[in-house]
C-alpha cells in the first residue's frame, strides 16, 4: 500500500482554511430572518459561502455572519414597502408616482380578495368584454368617441405606432419598399424617466422617425414638406417634463390636425401627464393640455398616463376616434399590453371620482390643494412633540413640485419641518430615517434636514414623530 503523498505547507494551510468555512445550517442558526422566505435566505447564504471558497483568505465566522446580516438588511430594504414622502414632490416617480384615492384602495381590496366579472356578462351569463364600463367612462371623461387602456403610456405609444405602420404597410402595393416613418418635431424628442427616450420607444415598435424643424423652432411648412407616401402618422409629444424659452415656436395642434386631415394622415398627441381638468383650477398658473382640448383641436388619438395628474394606477389611456380605437384593440399586441383586474379596479374608482367631480378625493390633487394654514398647524404640533430631543427644530418654508414629468415651471408654496441633529451628521440622520421600520424620506438643504408636509399625509404625522424620536435618541 502506497503512503499518501505529503502536502507542502501551502497546501496544508489551504486545506485547513477550507475546513473553517461554516456549513449553511450553522450560519442559518444564528441569523434572524422570520420576515423573509427561508429559500431566499438559504440561497443567499449558499452564494456567499461559495464566493468565500474561491478566496485565498477565509474570514472569521463572526465576520461572515455580520456580512450576511448586512446583505439580508439590504434585501429587506429592496422589498416593495410603504414609505413616508417628505420630499415635496407630489408625483414622485421613484416613490410610486400618484398615491391612490381611498376609494381606489377599497376597490382593490374588494376585487383583489375574490372573483370578479372581469370578462363575464352578468346579464347574459356568458363571456363578457374586459373593461367595457371603464372604456365608456373614459370616453365620456375625455370627450372622445371611444377609449381603451393598456399597461402604461409608453405601451400606448408602441401600440399606436405598431398599428399605423402595419396597417399602412399592408395597404401598399406588392414589392413597394417598406420604410414607413413617423413625423415628429426635433423639439419634442423627449427623454422620460430611467433614460428612456421617445425616439427609441418608437423605433422599438419597428418604424423610423422623420425628424423635422430645429430644436427650438418647427413650422407648419416643415410638417407639410415631410409628408409623403412613406409617412404613417404625425406624432406630437407634449413637452411635459421640460420647457424652452426665448426664440422658440411651434405650430398649434389645430393647424397640424388640419394638415393631417388634408393629407389623410392620422394625427396623434402623446400628452403624458394625464391632466383632466385645467391645472389653473388647482391653483397652478402653468397650463397643462387636457385630452378633451387635444381632441377638440383635431387630434385623432391621444394617449396619457393614468398614474400622474390623473391620480390613478399605472396605465396608458388611449382616447379618440372610434374606428382607430377599435382597430388598436384588434391588434395581437393589444393582448400583450392589456391591464389586469387590479388596474381596472383602481382605474374605475378614479374615473368615477373625476366624473362625479369629486377630485378632492383623488390623493394627488388633494395634496396640491391643502392650505398653508393647515400645513403650519400640523408643523407646529409636530415641532412641539419633538421638544427636549437632541435636535434643533424649526418650521420652514418649502416649494413643492408636482413631479412625474409634469408642469416643469410650476412650484407650490409649502411648509417644512427643518431639523439640525446634534449627535450625528445630516447625512447620517437622513440615512437612519430612511432605514427606519417606517422609512421617512426627506432632503437636505441650507444645512438642515427637511420634511415637506404637503407630501406627508396627516395620518402619517404620528409615524414621523416616532421615527424622529427613535432615530435622534439612538444616535447619541
Amino acid at each position: 500500500m502506497q503512503p499518501a503523498p505529503s502536502l507542502d505547507m501551502h497546501d496544508r494551510v489551504k486545506s485547513r482554511s477550507r475546513r473553517e468555512i461554516p456549513a449553511v445550517s450553522k450560519v442559518l442558526d444564528v441569523l434572524s430572518y422570520d420576515d423573509l422566505p427561508r429559500p431566499v435566505v438559504v440561497g443567499l447564504v449558499r452564494r456567499e459561502l461559495s464566493k468565500i471558497r474561491a478566496k485565498a483568505v477565509i474570514p472569521e465566522f463572526e465576520s461572515i455572519v455580520n456580512f450576511i446580516r448586512r446583505l439580508l438588511d439590504e434585501l429587506r430594504a429592496s422589498r416593495l414597502q410603504p414609505v413616508i414622502n417628505g420630499t415635496g414632490i407630489v408625483i414622485h416617480t421613484n416613490l410610486g408616482r400618484a398615491p391612490l384615492a381611498s376609494k381606489a384602495i377599497r376597490a382593490l381590496n374588494e376585487i383583489g380578495s375574490g372573483y370578479a366579472n372581469l370578462e363575464y356578462d352578468l346579464a347574459t351569463g356568458e363571456r363578457g368584454r374586459r373593461g367595457a364600463y371603464i372604456e365608456n367612462a373614459l370616453a365620456l371623461l375625455c370627450g372622445a368617441e371611444s377609449a381603451t387602456v393598456v399597461n402604461n403610456c409608453a405601451a400606448a405609444l408602441v401600440l399606436i405606432v405598431h398599428h399605423f405602420t402595419r396597417s399602412k404597410g399592408r395597404a401598399r402595393p406588392p414589392g413597394a419598399p417598406l420604410q414607413l416613418e413617423i413625423v415628429i418635431s426635433r423639439g419634442e424628442m423627449v427623454q422620460i424617466g430611467g433614460g428612456f427616450r421617445v425616439g427609441e420607444i418608437i423605433e422599438a415598435a419597428g418604424t423610423q422617425l422623420r425628424e423635422i424643424g430645429a430644436t427650438n423652432k418647427t413650422s407648419i411648412d416643415d410638417y407639410a414638406k415631410a409628408i409623403g407616401p412613406d409617412i404613417a402618422l404625425i406624432l406630437k409629444v407634449h413637452r411635459s417634463n421640460f420647457f424652452m424659452g426665448g426664440f422658440v415656436d411651434s405650430p398649434p395642434s389645430a393647424d397640424i390636425a388640419a394638415l393631417a386631415r388634408k393629407k389623410h394622415i392620422p394625427f396623434v398627441e402623446d400628452l403624458g401627464s394625464g391632466a383632466i381638468v385645467a391645472t389653473e383650477q388647482l391653483g397652478i398658473a402653468e397650463h397643462e393640455p387636457t385630452p378633451a382640448e387635444a381632441l377638440k383641436n383635431g387630434a385623432d388619438l391621444v394617449c396619457f398616463s393614468g398614474d400622474k395628474l390623473f391620480g390613478g394606477p399605472q396605465a396608458g389611456i388611449i382616447a379618440g376616434k372610434r374606428r382607430f380605437v377599435a382597430a388598436l384593440k384588434r391588434e395581437a399586441l393589444f393582448r400583450a399590453l392589456r391591464c389586469d383586474k387590479l388596474v381596472f379596479a383602481a382605474l374605475q374608482a378614479t374615473v368615477d371620482l373625476h366624473l362625479n367631480q369629486s377630485r378632492a378625493g383623488i390623493a394627488a390633487i388633494g395634496l396640491l390643494q391643502v392650505s398653508r394654514d393647515e400645513l403650519r398647524a400640523r408643523a407646529a404640533a409636530i415641532a412641539s412633540r419633538l421638544e427636549g430631543l437632541p435636535l434643533r427644530i424649526a418650521i420652514g418654508c418649502g416649494t413643492v413640485k408636482v413631479g412625474g414629468g409634469t408642469l416643469p415651471k410650476s412650484t407650490i408654496p409649502s411648509v417644512t419641518i427643518d431639523i439640525a441633529p446634534e449627535s450625528c451628521s445630516l447625512v447620517d440622520f437622513a440615512a437612519r430615517l430612511r432605514n427606519w421600520s417606517s422609512p421617512v424620506i426627506g432632503y437636505i438643504a441650507n444645512e438642515r434636514f427637511k420634511l415637506d408636509l404637503r407630501t406627508i399625509f396627516p395620518h402619517q404625522d404620528d409615524l414621523v414623530v416616532d421615527a424622529i424620536r427613535r432615530v435622534s435618541t439612538s444616535a447619541q
